[in-house]
This record gives structure tokens, sequence and C-alpha cells, in this order.
């Protein structure tokens, strides 16, 4: 038998055998990657829809906490406080509490930062609050500072709204922006709020 008849047809068949060995190898690493982007666009479609979850029932109980704070401030306006209006007040606040505590958990910085910034806000003016509707303001508290402050939550409601639109992708360039129609007069002048608290009626807040 020629050896070198041998040896070459040994080659030939390992050669084969080795390149079919590289070929599954590289199918199966090509299969691998791709299983892996496909985890990784799936991980992420879904933390998207736990934030987008969790930013839209934060947006609506801030919302919901801030018109709690007003209607509280023309109840002790109008009349003695009772226990369904603390309840009512009480309850907005505690929704809202929750949505925080699962945001912190969540949201990246850049939704944190001015998320922050308006539960500072909305715990300030509930303090005010209380404190007016205890009969212990702190000095320069009245009626009309806590209005104004209350008024001021919107503003900050809007910016926390646009960065949680931004980490979600969802919002609009520059250009579409500038057509959005002008908020409504009432809810951009201070004075259609805080005028009905300059001189409350038989000086309950004052």
């Amino acid at each position: 038998m020629d050896v070198g008849a041998v040896l070459i047809a040994i080659t030939g068949v390992a050669g084969t055998l080795g390149g079919a060995l590289l070929t599954q190898r590289g199918a199966d690493r090509a299969k691998k990657r791709e299983l892996e982007m496909a985890h990784a666009i799936q991980e992420a479609r879904e933390n998207r829809e736990i934030r987008r979850s969790c930013y839209t029932q934060l947006h609506r109980e801030a919302r919901q906490f801030a018109t709690a704070l007003s209607r509280h401030l023309y109840v002790m306006r109008d009349h003695a406080v009772g226990r369904e209006d603390v309840s009512a007040l009480e309850g907005a606040k505690d929704a809202y509490r929750d949505r925080w505590s699962e945001a912190l958990m969540i949201a990246p910085d850049a939704v944190i930062v001015p998320a922050h910034e308006l539960n500072e806000a909305l715990n300030g003016v509930y303090g005010q609050i209380k404190r007016l509707e205890q009969g212990s303001p702190r000095p320069g508290e009245t009626s009309r500072s806590a209005a104004e402050a209350q008024h001021a939550l919107w503003s900050l409601i809007s910016v926390m709204r646009e960065a949680m639109r931004r980490d979600l992708g969802v919002t609009v360039d520059a250009g579409a922006r500038a057509t959005r129609r002008p908020p409504l007069a009432a809810s951009s002048n201070p004075t259609a709020l805080t005028s009905d608290f300059t001189e409350p009626p038989n000086g309950l807040l004052e």
C-alpha cells in the first residue's frame, strides 16, 4: 500500500471533518449571538413597558395629589375641614407616595432628578396646607402663599412628564413642540388661583 496515498486520504478526511466541525461551531456561535440579541431586545422592551406603566401612574397620581391640595385649600377657605376632606387629601398623598417609591427603583437619573424636585414641592405644599389647617403656620405662610406654591406644581409636573417622554423615546422634536396649543389662560395665570385666596372670608386662613 502506498503510504503517501494513505496519508493524503487521512488528511483529506480529517480536513473534511475539521471543516464541518468548524462550520458547526460557527453556526452555534451565530445562533447563540442571535438568541442573546433577541433576549436583550425583549428585555429592553419589557423594561420600557415597566417604565411606561410606572411613569403613567406616577404622572396621574402627581396630578391628582396637586388637585387634591388645591381642593383642600378651597375647603379650608369655605368651611371647616371635615373628616372626609382630610381622608381625600391623605388618600391622594398616599397613592402618590406609593408610585414615587416605585419610580425610585425603576427610573433613571434623568427622570429621578425632576421627579425629586416635584416630590419636594408637593410635600412642601402639603406641609404648608396642613400647618394652615391646624392653625400653626410658619412665618410668611398664608392661604395666598400656599395657593402660589400649589400653582407652581403644574410646571414641575410638566418638566417631569417631558423627562419621562424622553426616556421612553416619545418626545416630539423641537419644531413639532413649537406647534402645540398654548395652555389655557386659567392654568397659565397664577392670578386665576391665588386671587381666590387674597381675602378669605372671615379671616379663616390669613
